[in-house]
């Protein structure tokens, strides 16, 4: 231990001589110039900038005349302090350990003046802002910029350490101690110089830094630790790691953390070698394909033998473009697509959009349609045969189809059918295309939110498509067919668009002649396609839809209609579903009519046909378990409850005699119509009270039928009344099935004969039901839903209706057969409603 203490302060000693000599050839002051981002290393050249106002007179007096100046490291974010190697000795002293540190040298207080402010690029430098340990370097040359700024190139000479700092005409000027390397040249500093040159060769293959022009400068560097220097400088080291090896004198130590520095490097080098080994695979891979792809090109042409998929894919599209007969614009589209498509590689994606554009582009038909079979008689028979009932749809069909006959170039008609689910408005659009010999295509608009579901998307987009008004014409291959768009009341909208407003273009006769899909962005005539929408309710059509559509109502189907339904079509059609016979299985007329009635009211027939389904199986259940010897299956109304549940509909009775205060109306539902009790009953106090769930226009019209009456008591009671009965009570107004939601104003007159039966105490007529919208001076006004109302009113023992004078002409849909045995009263006025309903005595 105590040799090796020795062997130090020989070395220390042998510096410190050196160190005088070297004094007399450097100046004992000189100016610091703070820089940043990592040091420069003796030997190294580099320009320092200095901006126009930075380059003051007193700087470039002192440039000039002492010739030197000193760069150190401004001190950044929080940096590891330099490495120390202190070697304590037996009596407790600290040996020089060849690094410059600030622990090796004794800090008087006059090395460390006053905090010297220097502003350098704009930010205030204090002398505690820096490091101590820097490089003097010499000033080579003084370059004037055009921009005012100078550029001073300095070389490195000696790592030096600034002793004490001070400011001289706002100058930061320094008293230096220069230093030399600590060189021990033996087998081991030759090791280390072997080893990082066999580091940089190994780098020089990826880092650019080690080129051919380094290798050189290497070779002719004055000694190891120049070389040392050179290399770290080509490392682009932190700042910390900078001034710890500028901070570091012994050679062969700057060479052991060289080595580390270099293999960190070269362990980054290796990543990215990797990395970039494995892009320039996948990149060789593609070209190889690519090459080989053209070299079997060029062999099988040689041969003779079959075209490539490319050349088979242009020689085919070039065939359908010849065959679709396309117009003339869209053949020019086309042409210029597939010379496009020619040109490109068939291993690039954009080939493929160009190839699915081009076989969408011929799949369509242009120029295919099916000829129309106009045979009105057909037709009607096509209809009856499909359809009971709905006998004004099926008019206004034969008078679609008579026109057709006259002028066959008629186009333009967009029919709308509105009506209850189930009535049949999808296959009476079959039927239609049926009758006219046509393809028929459905596609349903219930939940539809974005516009490009009709008119595509843009080509640009990965996965567009045409919408469905184009893939529609692709699958039928004509452009004439029977396109129905089916639940055309529950478009939707979103940030993505508003169908609703897509179809315009699609349902406007003189719009849709020049139709353009956004796919296939050139005009497709629609004005041949005969274009049918459903829907359920007429509100939720978007009127700009509705005005250019025709509207042809179907209403629901009646009791007997309903039975004719299931006898002629539903009842054959789940027997053949279920393998059964005739034999197995029978309904009888009243046993349908409960069925109907209890179970399956709704306008349309889909539940009766779920019914009938269920006692099919039933059925089935019992011809299995009896392997057959089981007697005919017949149920009864008194089964039906047994067989498949309880009553899903209680039927109202008009029953008699009503109490004053109490009438009957008349409601239509969606399940079709149905008689509606109104009650009334008087309170102590004042006011006007209502319940039953009602809606806004009910509620409103239960108000004016209340002001109306009671104007209409205080008139009779200058006459004969003896008191004033609505202004003295209040008046509680109630509408039975209290769950069910009802709205409307059709029961107007109702509640008012009601109200005026309760004041003057007068029994409404047994038998009677009524209709119809009250104005505040007592007219009564026309409603909807006439011929339903008549249906349920017949259905209840009803055997009198009072009903508007303006719906009289309504009673033509009602068939003869509901209408015998009912009594009619149109009427236009409140007073001709009193004379009908109310009993002649209290």
């Amino acid at each position: 231990m105590a040799e090796k203490k020795d062997k130090y302060r020989v070395k220390l000693d042998g510096y410190k001589n050196e160190e005088t000599k070297l004094k007399s050839s450097f100046p004992d002051e000189v100016m610091i110039i703070p820089i940043m981002n990592s040091p420069i290393f003796p030997g190294m050249i580099a320009p320092i900038i200095l901006t126009e106002n930075r380059f003051t007179p007193e700087l470039d007096e002192h440039l000039s005349k002492y010739g030197y100046v000193a760069l150190n490291l401004i001190k950044g974010q929080k940096t590891e302090e330099s490495v120390k190697i202190v070697v304590a000795s037996d009596n407790g002293s600290d040996l020089y350990d060849g690094d410059i540190d600030e622990d090796d040298f004794e800090d008087d207080d006059d090395d460390y003046e006053e905090a010297i402010n220097v502003d350098v690029g704009g930010t205030d430098i204090k002398d505690k802002d820096i490091f101590r340990v820097g490089m003097l370097c010499k000033v080579a040359k003084k370059i004037k910029l055009p921009d005012g700024s100078v550029n001073v190139l300095v070389h490195g000479i000696k790592r030096y350490r600034a002793n004490k700092i001070y400011k001289n005409k706002d100058l930061m000027m320094a008293k230096v101690e220069v230093y030399d390397d600590i060189l021990e040249e033996d087998d081991e500093l030759d090791a280390y110089t072997r080893s990082v040159i066999n580091q940089v060769k190994k780098l020089s293959e990826i880092n650019p830094y080690f080129n051919e022009e380094m290798k050189l400068a290497m070779l002719n560097t004055p000694s190891p630790g120049s070389l040392a220097d050179l290399v770290a400088f080509a490392l682009s080291l932190d700042i910390a790691e900078g001034q710890d090896f500028l901070e570091t004198l012994v050679v062969k130590k700057r060479f052991a953390k060289l080595l580390v520095y270099l293999k960190r490097e070269q362990d980054v080098a290796d990543i990215q070698k990797k990395i970039s080994d494995e892009v320039n695979d996948t990149v060789n891979k593609y070209q190889r394909e690519y090459f080989l792809r053209e070299q079997l090109k060029v062999i099988r042409n040689e041969l003779g033998m079959d075209e490539d998929d490319k050349t088979r894919d242009i020689k085919r599209i070039t065939q359908a473009i010849e065959e679709a007969n396309m117009p003339e614009e869209v053949l020019k589209t086309v042409k210029e697509e597939l010379n496009r498509l020619e040109s490109i590689p068939d291993s690039s994606p954009e080939y493929n959009v160009a190839r699915t554009y081009l076989n969408w582009m011929t799949d369509l038909p242009w120029n295919k349609s099916t000829e129309d079979i106009v045979d009105i008689k057909k037709a009607k028979e096509i209809l009856e045969n499909d359809h009971y009932g709905l006998e004004k749809p099926k008019e206004r069909i034969l008078e679609l189809l008579a026109v057709r006959k006259l002028r066959p170039s008629y186009d333009g008609t967009i029919l709308c059918l509105v009506g209850p689910p189930g009535v049949g408005k999808t296959s009476l659009g079959k039927s239609i295309a049926s009758a006219l010999g046509r393809k028929f295509y459905r596609f349903s608009l219930g939940g539809m939110r974005d516009e490009a579901e009709i008119k595509g998307h843009r080509r640009t987009y990965i996965g567009a498509m045409p919408g469905k008004i184009m893939q529609a014409l692709k699958r039928v291959e004509v452009n004439n067919p029977v396109i129905m768009l089916d639940e055309i009341d529950k478009l939707g909208s979103s940030f993505q668009g508003d169908p609703a407003s897509a179809l315009l273009e699609v349902l406007d006769p003189e719009q849709n002649k020049t139709f353009i899909d956004n796919y296939i962005d050139v005009s497709f005539d629609l004005s041949k396609v005969l274009f049918i929408a459903t829907g359920n309710y007429i509100g939720n059509i978007p009127e700009p839809l509705l005005d250019r559509m025709e509207l042809i109502e179907l209403s629901g189907y009646t009791l007997e209609e309903k039975i004719a339904i299931a006898t002629k079509w539903v009842i054959p059609k789940q027997l053949e579903k279920h393998g059964l016979k005739r034999r197995d299985i029978s309904f009888s007329v009243p046993t349908l009519k409960r069925l109907i009635s209890d179970y399956a009211r709704e306008p349309g027939v889909r539940a009766m046909e779920q019914y009938i389904a269920k006692l099919c199986r039933k059925a089935a259940l019992l011809k299995v378990s009896s392997k057959g010897k089981a007697a005919k299956f017949a149920p009864n109304p008194d089964d039906l409850e047994k067989l498949i549940g309880g009553k899903v509909f209680q039927s109202e009775k008009a029953e008699a005699p009503l109490a004053p205060g109490v009438a009957i109306g008349l409601a239509w539902t969606s399940f079709g119509g149905d008689i509606l009790f109104i009650e009334t009953i008087p309170l102590k106090g004042k006011g006007f009270k209502l319940t039953g769930q009602l809606g806004d226009v009910m509620n409103e019209s239960a108000t004016l039928a209340y002001s109306y009456v009671k104007k209409l008591l205080q008139a009779d009671l200058k006459k004969d009344q003896e008191e004033d009965f609505l202004g003295s009570h209040e008046v509680h107004l109630h509408l039975p099935a209290g769950a069910t939601p009802k709205d409307g104003p059709s029961a107007g007159i109702t509640m008012a004969i009601a109200l005026y039966s309760l004041a003057t105490n007068r029994k409404i007529k047994a038998g009677l039901a009524m209709t119809g919208e009250l104005s505040l001076t007592g007219k009564v006004m026309p409603v909807g839903g006439i011929k339903e109302k008549v249906l349920a009113a017949k259905r209840a023992g009803i055997k009198e209706i009072i009903l508007p004078q303006a719906n009289q002409k309504d009673l033509k849909e009602v068939p003869e057969r509901h209408r015998k045995g009912v009594k009619f009263y149109p009427v236009t006025h409140f007073h001709e409603v009193l004379k009908i309903a109310l009993t002649k005595s209290k």
